[in-house]
This record gives structure tokens, sequence and C-alpha cells, in this order.
């Protein structure tokens, strides 16, 4: 796969910042991380977290383990686990940044509440619908609680708690919350919008498999 520009960029950076600033200095290790954070958006997450799984343990060291830095990089490294074909291992990464960043920033916080969905979503990739089904229900209402119903972190959810429902066998449940959630994304969004036509193809999805 060809080097990313972007990430081609940032990585002939990094000698001059260590010569300059020094490999600890944090610009250099944020310099590392764009190049992690690149590679993986070019569509190479296995490189990406082989960036990162090192950079995590030089923040540590440098930065702290509660500096938000050393968190975002576990948040991505996580990530590009799972996107290199490793759900279980991004489900049990993130299940770990969590408690850190429910300590450290709150339970509240969005970057926790982010984390959570990332959580879920793995879990449901990682085999365990039923489990995903049951983690998302409560993020839906934290998200509304903190966040609001209308905001797109709550919608985003509220639409995996629908597909994950149905994926663990309850289709009618399913149709229940794609038809609110259709309702609510027409208002928000109008009905035409990507997102509302893609929840009622949805529901349509589930009320078809609910009547066979």
């Amino acid at each position: 796969m060809t080097r990313p520009a972007h990430a081609t960029l940032f990585e002939s950076l990094i000698p001059d910042r260590i010569r300059v600033l020094a490999a600890d200095h944090p610009d250099t290790l944020t310099t590392r991380h764009q190049v992690a954070f690149y590679t993986g958006q070019a569509g190479d997450p296995a490189s990406a977290r082989d960036l990162y799984t090192p950079l995590i343990a030089d923040q540590t060291r440098a930065l702290g383990a509660d500096h938000p830095d050393t968190l975002n990089t576990r948040n991505n490294l996580a990530a590009a686990v799972g996107d290199a074909g490793d759900p279980a291992g991004a489900r049990d990464l993130y299940t770990l940044l969590i408690a850190d960043q429910t300590r450290i920033l709150g339970a509240d916080h969005p970057d926790t509440l982010n984390a959570r969905h990332n959580l879920v979503f793995y879990t449901g990739q990682a085999g365990d619908p039923a489990g995903a089904r049951d983690l998302y229900g409560p993020l839906v209402a934290d998200q509304t609680r903190v966040l609001g119903t209308d905001h797109p972190d709550t919608l985003s959810t509220r639409q995996a708690l629908a597909f994950y429902t149905g994926q663990a066998g309850d289709p009618a449940g399913a149709c229940d919350l794609f038809e609110s959630l259709v309702a609510d994304r027409t208002r928000i969004l109008g009905a035409d919008h990507p997102d509302t036509v893609f929840c009622r193809e949805r529901l349509a999805f589930w009320a078809a498999a609910q009547a066979t």
C-alpha cells in the first residue's frame, strides 16, 4: 500500500523534531501521532496500530498515563485494532480506556461517551449483538441526558440500538425503535436526508423480517 502523503510529510518531520526538540518533546510525540492517524485514515489500520502501540508507551513515560494525549492515542489504537480485523481486541481495549476516562474525565465527558459507543460497536462486531443491544440502551439514556435528544451522537446511538435489537432476534423491537427514529430524523434533518432515508429503509427491512 502506498504511504499516504500526509503521513509521509509528518514522518519526514520527525528526525528534525528529535534533533531540535528531543524525542520526548510533546511536539515530537504529536507528530508521531499524526503519522499513525493519517496512515489509518488512508486505509491501513494494521500499520496505524503498529505505530500507535510504541507511541502510547512513550507518551505514558514522557507525559503520564492520565495525560489527554495518551488517552486520545489509546482511543485511536483501539479503533485501529478493530478496523484491522480484531473487534474483540478493540472491545477489550475500550473497556480499559473507559475505566480510566471515567476516573479522569468523568462519566459524562464527551470522550467517555464516545468511547462507550465504540465499545458497544465492537462488542457487536465481535459477535455479541445481544450484548451490544444491552449496552446501547443505557448509553442512549446518558447521551440524551448529557447531549440532548436531537444531538447527532444520540441519534447515531439510537440507530445502532435499533440495528442490534434486530440482530439479536427482535425484529418487532427494531421496528419500534426505527419508527421512532425516522420521526425524529425527519423532524431534525428532513425527509430526504440520507440518514432519514436509511432509517426508513431499515424500518422496511425489519418490518418485512417481522412478517416472515
